[in-house]
C-alpha cells in the first residue's frame, strides 16, 4: 500500500503533523521516516521543520536525507511546512547558510525597521499566532478555504522568491511577506497547517487528494 512520508531529520515535533494527517486521510499509511528508500517510495511526501536553518540543514545532511528530499521534490506531490519550506530555497540570513536551491530565492529576517503595526505600536518578532493568508493566484491547495482565512505562524525569516509566479500567496506584518510558494508538484507554507484548526485540515485534506 503506497504511503505519506513525513520527512524526519530530528527537528520538530513530526506527531502532530502525522496525527493531522492522518485525521483528515483516514486509511491511508502515514509514515514518519528518517530512511532515504521509505521517504523514495511514498506516494505523496511532507516536509516540516522548525528550528534554525542551520542546525536544519546540518541534521538533513547528517542523515544522508539532502538527495532524497530533491528527488522527490522534483517527482512527487511534495509539501513543505515552515522550515521545510524555506530550506527549499538557495540562501537563508539565518546562519548566512545555503538551503537546498531546489526553489530559486532566498530566506530573509524581518526587518526591525519596519516592525511597526497600523496603531504605532511595534510588532514583536518572531511573528507568532495567528494572521491572513491572501492567495497570490488561484491552486488546488486553497480549495474550499476562503482567501485572507487565518493560519498559524512562528517565524523571524520569511521566503524571498527571485520567480514572481512561485508566490501563491502573502501575508501582511510590518511587510508583505511570501507566506505560500508552488511550482508544479511543490506545494510550501511558512504557516503551520497542523496547528491551524479546521483551515489546516482543509489543506492536508487537499494536499492528500491533490494530482499535480
Amino acid at each position: 500500500m503506497s504511503h505519506v512520508a513525513i520527512i524526519d531529520y530530528g527537528m520538530g515535533n513530526l506527531r502532530s503533523v502525522a496525527k493531522a494527517i492522518e485525521h483528515v486521510a483516514p486509511g491511508r499509511r502515514v509514515v514518519v521516516t528518517s530512511e532515504p528508500a521509505v521517504v523514495a517510495a511514498a506516494e505523496r511526501v511532507v516536509f516540516p521543520g522548525q528550528g534554525a536553518m542551520p542546525d536544519c540543514m546540518r541534521e538533513l545532511d547528517r542523515r544522508g536525507l539532502r538527495q532524497v528530499v530533491k528527488d522527490v521534490a522534483a517527482a512527487k506531490p511534495f509539501l513543505g511546512i515552515c522550515i521545510g519550506q524555506q530550506m527549499l530555497f538557495e540562501h537563508s540570513e539565518e546562519g548566512d547558510v545555503a538551503g537546498l536551491g531546489i526553489l530559486p530565492g532566498r530566506v530573509v529576517r524581518f526587518p526591525t525597521a519596519d516592525m511597526v503595526a497600523a496603531d504605532g505600536s511595534r510588532l514583536k518578532v518572531p511573528h507568532m499566532g495567528w494572521n491572513e493568508v491572501y492567495r497570490s493566484r488561484p491552486h488546488a491547495m486553497w480549495e474550499g478555504i476562503p482567501d485572507g482565512e487565518r493560519f498559524y505562524f512562528v517565524h523571524s525569516y520569511f521566503v524571498v522568491p527571485s520567480d514572481a509566479a512561485l508566490v501563491a500567496a502573502e501575508t501582511g506584518y510590518g511587510v508583505r511577506f511570501t507566506s505560500a510558494v508552488a511550482r508544479d508538484n511543490i506545494f510550501a507554507m511558512q504557516c503551520h497547517p497542523e496547528k491551524s484548526a479546521q483551515a489546516g485540515l482543509r489543506l492536508l485534506s487537499n494536499f492528500i487528494s491533490w494530482m499535480p
